[in-house]
């Protein structure tokens, strides 16, 4: 196909992505690929269903697991593209894999857990970047829009927390990188978010408007540094995010999606980038909800700079804003950056949509590697010796918390360490109190603490009465804590200090619980160090 002899209106529908949703009705999937047929349109950006999108805060739609939900978006896919005059550039949200949108797909740690790693082990980031790509090829995506390139020094922060390399601006520069370039080494295009960095927020901006208040020289100097190394090494994409950054924009708090300066003079000028430029989700409430006319938000998010916009809702509208008030110039820009996108990624000439197989095996050997080299050893009083002494002396009991005592973790330690267990998974299964009770026969607990959920609202979901119990524990055993989730979850332990040891694990995967076994039986050296900086009470 001749790109370039397409009309202005045909170049316009290349600038939009819209959502699309593996778990749809047949009514939905057709008129997508009306849209698709009619007005030419770019790409298209997968999420789960409509329930998981960002957009379900309000009608709090329950999410409905589909097991062949990776056969679907295969089927999908091949329709979709048969739909398209354009081969379209597939693209999804895959963070820590496919798994992050797709039920039984192979799934990678947090970018939190990554950035435990020494820097000796940055090519373990590399291998991730490298089999995520593969698995998203399998599928037919040829766009991860992944990673963040954003500094998380907000614990605050809502919305980031875990899905940042950490604190440490030179690693989350350097892992970044690795992760873009295992991606680019099979053909799968990468991209880095939320420009100008959305780490020291605490507004998610999904639901309101993060507003950051530093100066262009401190933003040089913290946020805009993994992106400068970013476009050093010439990353395929940026998305900008939905956040205000009034010192860059002459005070006025605009969401940088729609800033010119930030694109266009900061981005564009000052840092010399030429890539692709994609918005953060046009449907996210920071944006979505400003302009009555419908095309409008489409318009002012190209005119400000970006190049793809992402979950545009209103298409044909958009496309109309576009042509009348765009210079052809501006338009031919935007569309050789997409086309020579789809280039880097062979669509453009070939009918063969999907390719290869997901690796299971090959993800958990990368997942129990990067275990390996991650668990982070906090406190430490002869954590080994200690649990031996009291096994001996029939005083060591095991706790898990929100998992039954079936976990690998235990089992792994049973292997030498066999003692009484007790599990806590939820108020309505367990019993605190009795569980409480059990254990005042017992000197020295070993517990495992997985955590419930990712993102710190409600205390990560951990029960008060679960942390009322912790606190009781702490204060009256000897106490070893692994703690499998989210290291930002410590601070809200009462008493945590008082542990005789603590060691974090971060994921609660098979292969980081029998990691965590075996290091604890062989008193291994932990190699991990906090990504983030933990304020422990």
């Amino acid at each position: 196909m001749k790109m370039k002899n397409q009309t202005l209106i045909q170049k316009v529908g290349q600038f939009f992505f819209p959502a699309v949703f593996i778990n749809d009705t047949e009514e939905n999937i057709q008129e997508t690929e009306r849209l698709i047929k009619e007005h030419n349109i770019g790409g298209l950006t997968f999420f789960h269903s409509r329930a998981s999108a960002a957009t379900n805060f309000e009608s709090k739609k329950k999410i409905v697991f589909n097991d062949d939900s990776y056969q679907k978006i295969k089927d999908l896919i091949v329709r979709y593209q048969k739909a398209a005059p354009t081969p379209l550039l597939i693209s999804i949200d895959a963070e820590w894999g496919l798994a992050m949108r797709i039920e039984k797909t192979p799934q990678y740690p947090y970018a939190i857990t990554l950035g435990a790693l020494p820097e000796s082990k940055a090519n373990l980031v590399y291998e991730v970047g490298k089999q995520i790509g593969l698995d998203l090829k399998a599928a037919g995506i040829h766009y991860n829009l992944s990673p963040l390139a954003d500094i998380n020094n907000n614990p605050n922060n809502p919305v980031i927390g875990y899905r940042s390399f950490g604190e440490d601006k030179k690693k989350v520069a350097d892992f970044s990188v690795e992760y873009l370039k295992g991606m680019s080494e099979v053909g799968v295009l990468g991209c880095l978010k939320h420009f100008p960095g959305h780490g020291n927020t605490n507004v998610d901006s999904h639901l309101g408007l993060p507003v950051l208040n530093e100066t262009l020289e401190e933003l040089m100097q913290n946020e805009l540094y993994p992106f400068i190394k970013g476009i050093e090494n010439n990353v395929d994409s940026i998305m900008i995010g939905h956040l205000a950054v009034p010192s860059l924009n002459d005070g006025k708090n605009t969401s940088a999606t729609l800033s010119k300066p930030i694109i266009e003079t900061l981005l564009r000028e000052q840092l010399g980038y030429d890539g692709l430029v994609i918005s953060d989700a046009l449907n996210m409430h920071s944006v979505s909800k400003l302009y009555d006319t419908k095309g409008e938000l489409e318009w002012e998010a190209f005119n400000a700079g970006n190049d793809i916009l992402c979950f545009a809702e209103n298409v044909p509208e958009g496309i109309q804003a576009i042509l009348k008030n765009a210079s052809p110039e501006r338009i031919e820009e935007s569309f050789n950056r997409i086309i020579n996108a789809k280039e880097k990624v062979g669509i453009l000439f070939t009918d063969t949509f999907t390719s290869g197989e997901l690796d299971f095996e090959k993800a958990s050997a990368l997942n129990f590697e990067i275990a390996q080299n991650s668990i982070t050893k906090i406190i430490d009083n002869s954590n080994t010796q200690l649990a031996f002494e009291a096994h001996k002396n029939n005083q060591l009991a095991k706790l898990s918390l929100y998992k039954n005592t079936e976990n690998t973790f235990f089992q792994t330690l049973n292997s030498k360490l066999d003692s009484p267990e007790f599990a806590f998974e939820s108020l309505e299964a367990s019993d605190i109190k009795s569980i409480a009770n059990d254990l005042e026969n017992f000197q020295t607990i070993i517990i495992s603490l997985f955590v419930p959920k990712a993102k710190p609202m409600n205390n990560f979901e951990i029960n008060d009465e679960v942390l009322g119990l912790l606190s009781n524990l702490l204060q009256t055993k000897k106490c070893i804590i692994y703690v499998f989730g989210n290291p930002y979850a410590l601070p809200i332990i009462p008493n945590i200090k008082k542990a005789s040891g603590l060691i974090q694990v971060y994921q609660d995967f098979e292969e980081f619980q029998k990691n965590a076994g075996i290091q604890f039986l062989e008193n291994s050296v932990c190699n991990g160090k906090l990504p983030v900086n933990i304020d422990l009470h």
